[in-house]
């Protein structure tokens, strides 16, 4: 676990604060006394919800700015001890119907943060959130730092350039960054109104509604996921120390499941539901991955990190907060 003093009376910036990870990275560090800044645009598409701060709202800074205003950065970062770089597009899917968009969020935007920092904080420490995506279809299994990047889609090629950037400018601006590559994040707080963010979101809501979640192609593509509380704590990891600056890490878990057994447990931890499996839409299965599953070894010698929360607890977990909270999130 993360040493707790490390955040007291700390200057944090979160980018992309309102979304999913960003909000529950925001109530773990508030927990450990941090001073808490959130920036997030909420444009709608991206998952910022006002609501995922609600336990903390009176005890964050909100500041509803744009990374690509590279004024309001400037501005944002100035007298952080550190950042979490976490505002991204996310969908595959719109990385290759609007290229653009996901050009200037994911490469333009992460290189004005960076700019930002080097010139008005060059201090700080960053923890850029990745993603398994770049490694598009894998060579072999378990997929480790080492295999090669061939992203199948634009949103892997921006996010690995995006990654870069931070390496970059550790290496020779001396600005303190480390990467680290999540794999299938899930938990309360998701967007799960569509599959923007993972399909396991629109799964939930889904069997939550009594509607049937929908498998495409035959069901035995294998993932490995982490629920959104060990993401968190690697963050905090990566975060404090100093031998991850420059390094790129791997998260994932030892709990490898096929689509149609997730499907199934999802149903049975829920008390009631169906699947169907159906064939792939042409636009996705032009970019899928097939199977994919991490080693995470490194991140685990390196900063003693390891999943703690496995599937049945982290789907219960948040079954039970789409339940209580489902108004904010439909």
């Amino acid at each position: 676990m993360a040493q707790t003093s490390a955040f007291h009376s700390k200057n944090v910036l979160i980018t992309g604060g309102l979304g999913f990870i960003g909000a529950n990275l925001a109530i773990r560090l508030v927990e450990l006394g941090a001073h808490v800044t959130l920036v997030d645009s909420l444009i709608p598409e991206y998952g910022g919800n006002f609501f995922n701060i609600e336990p903390i709202r009176e005890r964050v800074t909100v500041n509803i700015a744009d990374v690509r205003d590279e004024f309001s950065m400037d501005y944002l970062v100035r007298g952080r001890d550190f950042l979490f770089n976490l505002a991204g597009q996310t969908s595959h899917l719109d990385s290759m119907r609007d290229p653009y968009t996901d050009l200037d969020i994911n490469c333009r935007a992460q290189l004005s943060i960076l700019e930002a920092c080097r010139k008005n904080n060059p201090n700080v420490k960053i923890v850029y959130a990745s993603t398994r995506q770049m490694y598009g279809k894998p060579d072999y299994l378990p997929v480790d730092e080492k295999h090669l990047l061939h992203p199948t889609d634009v949103n892997g090629i921006n996010k690995m350039a995006g990654e870069w950037y931070h390496i970059l400018y550790n290496n020779v601006y001396g600005v303190r960054a480390v990467s680290l590559r999540l794999t299938n994040t899930y938990g309360p707080r998701m967007r799960v109104k569509d599959a923007r963010q993972t399909f396991l979101g629109i799964w939930l809501k889904r069997v939550i509604d009594g509607e049937p979640i929908e498998i495409w192609g035959d069901g035995l593509q294998v993932r490995d996921f982490n629920y959104v509380d060990d993401v968190v704590e690697a963050m905090l990891l990566g975060a404090m120390s100093d031998a991850a600056n420059g390094k790129i890490f791997n998260l994932g878990s030892a709990e490898i499941i096929n689509l149609k057994d997730l499907a199934h447990k999802l149903i049975a931890l829920n008390g009631g539901g169906e699947c169907n499996i159906i064939p792939f839409p042409p636009d996705r299965k032009a970019i899928d991955i097939g199977d994919y599953y991490s080693d995470f070894k490194l991140i685990g010698n390196a900063l003693n990190w390891e999943p703690r929360v496995n599937l049945d607890k982290g789907l219960t977990r948040t079954l039970e907060y789409y339940r209580k909270h489902r108004q904010e999130y439909w």
